[in-house]
């Protein structure tokens, strides 16, 4: 009795650290979702190109792309918990910048703050959630992602209800979410200096046993990992059209207002929040695999519809669409943490890393082709961008991924 009080004891801190790095992924999102929602405003106000709104998303982007990996790289051989909060700081210093941006330059620098403040939170905020896991690693890694995706949903909401009143000072009601979520990772990270401390005695027994299992081969992993990169262009590059463009698209083709736009926003990333939240425990029950197959090539007949749907039918596709793509992300990142079980921190900063990357890399080229053809065209194309979520099929299965067969 009492060694389960014990160990009931021990959970409940971890617990509770699972859904404060779930809080701080929201509030991150938040602040970086905000600012492809914001981009009409920019374009009102300093007159952008389409062309310069897709670099500023890409500065966001690729500075996440480029460091995230890095730092969990870095951090698999030495974990870093202060990183935890010094994310913040970061966001807290590119909220203030995009306030007071006079022009375009500061706004790529804004960005880039934004965009090094989440590729630092990331890759430990990941370990923090599979070290408060007990058995169910895919639900501890949704209730990391839906705290992110959660977030995401309610940027259009803060854009369009906060921002847009104030104009570009309504980035300081941002200011709140970093400082909230400095405090909360210093929290967190004075836990997390303390696990790391309690597991050092019994790190190298884990070694040696994750040495003595058979390791995959190195085509194996490579072939394993290319076809995850493709689903993650096919998942990513089409959200960085929505996000970026859609509200160019629903603006010019059904002539109603920004703040409708943003309501489709919303119900996309809200809807991506519900299959966030589902996805991992789904994943634990019926397979890695088949979730990530579920999630990409299922929204298929959803995407292609979307472009030509009445507003009212818009709203319900882009629920479907949220519900389904997002359902697959954190099922990915632990399927991947499988395949590389001794990286965990370089497998999490590879593919947060590549994710940001890939939507901004998309912004910039979907921003050209909208300043060459039109917003119509770019939505278009990326309607059809899920389907390259049949590549799915040729994923290991579970079992050989954990070398049961």
């Amino acid at each position: 009795m009492n060694t389960t009080a014990a160990l009931q004891a021990q959970r409940n801190p971890a617990i509770w650290m699972l859904f404060g790095v779930s809080f701080a992924h929201l509030l991150n999102d938040a602040m970086q979702t905000a600012v492809p929602s914001a981009f009409p405003l920019f374009q009102s106000e300093m007159h952008l190109s389409f062309t310069k709104i897709g670099w500023v998303a890409f500065m966001l982007n690729i500075t996440a792309s480029l460091l995230q990996p890095f730092i969990g790289y870095v951090s698999d051989r030495r974990p870093m918990p202060f990183l935890l909060p010094l994310g913040m700081l970061f966001s807290l210093a590119g909220v203030v910048g995009f306030a007071y941006a006079d022009s375009f330059w500061m706004l790529l620098v804004s960005s880039a703050l934004i965009g090094i403040g989440s590729s630092v939170l990331h890759p430990e905020s990941s370990r923090v959630a599979r070290m408060a896991a007990s058995g169910g690693k895919g639900m501890a890694q949704s209730v990391f992602q839906v705290g992110g995706n959660t977030g995401q949903a309610l940027a259009p909401l803060l854009v369009a209800f906060l921002l847009m009143p104030h104009g570009q000072k309504g980035f300081l009601w941002f200011t709140i979410f970093a400082v909230a979520g400095i405090v909360i990772q210093q929290i967190i990270s004075r836990w997390y200096a303390g696990q790391l401390a309690a597991a050092a005695s019994i790190k190298k027994a884990a070694n040696r046993m994750l040495d003595q299992q058979s390791p995959h081969s190195t085509l194996f992993v490579a072939g394993t990992m290319a076809l995850l990169i493709i689903l993650l262009f096919s998942k990513f590059v089409y959200i960085a059209g929505m996000t970026g463009y859609y509200s160019f698209y629903f603006i010019d083709h059904y002539g109603l207002s920004f703040s409708r736009a943003q309501i489709c926003l919303f119900a996309l990333q809200f809807a991506g929040m519900v299959g966030t939240l589902l996805g991992g425990p789904l994943a634990d029950k019926f397979g890695r695999k088949t979730m990530i197959w579920i999630s990409i090539a299922g929204t298929a007949p959803f995407s292609l519809l979307l472009p030509y749907a009445s507003p009212a039918v818009a709203l319900v596709l882009c629920c479907a669409i949220g519900l389904i793509l997002m359902s697959g992300f954190s099922v990915i990142i632990v399927y991947a943490q499988e395949l590389m079980p001794r990286h965990i921190g370089t497998v999490s900063g590879l593919f947060f890393g590549l994710a940001f990357g890939m939507g901004g890399l998309g912004s910039v080229l979907l921003g050209w082709l909208t300043d060459v053809k039109d917003v119509a065209f770019t939505i278009e194309l990326c309607s059809f961008l899920p389907l390259l979520g049949l590549c799915a099929f040729f994923l290991p299965k579970d079992s050989k991924l954990m070398g049961k067969a």
